[in-house]
């Protein structure tokens, strides 16, 4: 395979015809070619007078020899699974998001039949509680936006995007278009699948995953596990599961089960996380700031990507959702939670992003291994409270947060948040170290898109369930300190998005696999 680099495009074209503007471009002949493929497609918009596409392209010729020019490519290849595993046990894993579906994926592909348990409901039912509790302020604590089939990360922006590497990533991609996802995310260099079609990919998974023989158990809640005889005792709500593989990919939100397995001894440290807002601007801003006035090309809704430093302090933008909006996402009453979601179009009026500030272990209170997740809680409680105690959330104009002072009226930037929303000061909330770090950072990147600090630009209290603020610690089985149970994906630690979950997954059940039991 030889690659075709960094081809510049001004005009919006199909992919086969990029594929056939390579060609031409690097003078290979029709009848030379075996196969051409794009591999990545991406915007360049540094020089606002010069805004274009940059494609890249692997392509199989009858003879390399006639194109010296052009490099060979190269692709990390899939490590080698030997397959030991004769166990008569099925393995059980907990949690149905990316990091449980993905390890469940790779265990039917070798022939295994896993138990998938879920607490919330499968993705259908999951769809009306959200809605309910959208409308109605009316939470189901066990079935909501982090609870449930697909797990956080379905209503979201479905974004793939990734900063780890690893040779799996290709293949949760392929997977993702297999099970329906568009094929644009094989290439893109920001690739998202929306709220919209995700929900169609879970139940092709779902559907894929049963007719190999895997069993998934809905509304069904692990409480305890115990060993027993060589074996762990996996306990429900209802119903009891003898294993020897148990995959913990719990998600960052089951606080109820970090709880238990602090008192079963599992071994746990807690791990930096980050906690903040989410801020909206209106889209159009954010598209005349990232690409300029003087395009034609048909662009998608623009993104952003932004940190800010302060000593050992960070602010940074999180989850990016163009053209989305801010979705209630409490998993607990008395709570008030933000995340935000697009649908594949992403023609939404607002652009909203997480804006966040890390927390370290200094800052919590005590030596309790738990410690951020009752600081996490804290803060949820305390929005809830200046909401209105209705699962309203508080939302305050940049300009009233930058003065301390409670909003006393909406701007051009009208909240997406719903059920609904409360004029207040955010400053009551949040940390000083973090209210600061915030007014800081947005005033910077100010300076990179014009308009970020605009005075109407509206917050909405709190983003906390960005990461987990614990990791289960495993060895290089993936175990923990329990033989046979394996920690995995965000909520472990070990991830943090969609696609790196969905790695963590596929490497936990090659582990399951090589391991001879």
């Amino acid at each position: 395979m030889l690659k075709i680099e960094n081809l510049k495009i001004y005009e919006d074209l199909s992919k086969e015809e990029l594929i056939d503007r390579a060609l031409k471009k690097a003078s290979i002949k029709p009848g030379d070619v075996i196969s051409c493929s794009l591999t990545r497609k991406s915007i360049d918009a540094r020089d606002k007078n010069d805004v274009h596409y940059s494609c890249s392209f692997e392509v199989e010729v009858r003879n390399e020899r006639k194109y010296p020019k052009l490099k060979k490519a190269s692709h990390k290849q899939l490590p080698k699974v030997n397959v030991n595993r004769d166990s008569l046990y099925n393995p059980v894993i907990i949690g149905a998001g990316p990091a449980g579906l993905f390890c469940a994926l790779t265990l039917v592909e070798y022939g295994y039949k896993p138990i998938i348990i879920e607490q919330g409901d499968c993705v259908d039912g999951r769809i009306d509680y959200v809605r309910q509790y959208r409308e109605t302020g009316k939470l189901r604590s066990m079935c909501n936006v982090q609870f449930g089939e697909g797990g956080a990360g379905t209503f979201s922006d479905g974004k793939l995007t990734t900063g780890i590497s690893s040779p799996y990533i290709k293949k949760v991609l392929e997977l993702f278009h297999q099970f329906g996802a568009p094929e644009e995310i094989t290439w893109l260099a920001h690739p998202h699948i929306g709220t919209d079609n995700l929900i169609s990919i879970l139940k092709n998974i779902r559907n894929y995953i049963t007719e190999k023989g895997g069993v998934y158990h809905f509304n069904t809640r692990m409480t305890d596990i115990r060993q027993e005889n060589g074996l762990i005792k996996v306990i429900c709500n209802d119903e009891e599961f003898l294993t020897d593989a148990l995959v913990l990919a719990i998600g960052h939100s089951a606080r109820s089960t970090f709880e238990m397995l602090k008192d079963r001894n599992v071994e746990m440290k807690r791990k930096n996380f980050a906690v903040g807002v989410r801020i909206e601007h209106l889209q159009e801003m954010i598209n005349e700031a990232q690409y300029g006035i003087v395009t034609d090309l048909k662009l998608p809704p623009a993104e952003y990507k932004l940190v800010y430093h302060k000593g050992e302090r960070a602010c940074y933008s999180f989850c990016m959702c163009p053209g989305g909006e801010v979705i209630a996402s409490s998993s607990d009453e008395n709570a008030i939670v933000t995340n935000g979601m697009s649908y594949y179009k992403r023609d939404g009026r607002n652009a909203n992003s997480g804006l966040l500030v890390n927390i370290t272990s200094d800052d919590l209170d005590g030596d309790d291994v738990l410690a951020g997740i009752y600081f996490q809680k804290a803060l949820e409680e305390k929005a809830f409270i200046l909401g209105g105690s209705n699962h309203n959330a508080p939302v305050q104009r940049f300009e009233d947060f930058e003065l301390n002072r409670k909003s006393d009226h909406i701007g051009k930037v009208i909240p997406t948040y719903s059920p609904g929303y409360t004029l207040s000061n955010l400053n009551e909330i949040l940390p000083e170290y973090v209210s600061d770090t915030l007014k800081e950072g947005i005033r910077h990147f100010d300076s990179i898109i014009k308009g970020f600090a605009d005075p109407d630009a509206m917050l909405t209290g709190v983003e906390t369930r960005t990461s987990s603020p614990i990791t289960i610690v495993r060895n290089e089985k993936l175990m923990c300190n329990i033989d046979g149970v394996y920690p995995c994906g965000e909520g472990a630690g070990y991830a943090g998005g969609i696609t790196s979950a969905a790695v963590d997954g596929i490497k936990v059940a090659i582990k399951i696999i090589e391991d001879k039991r």
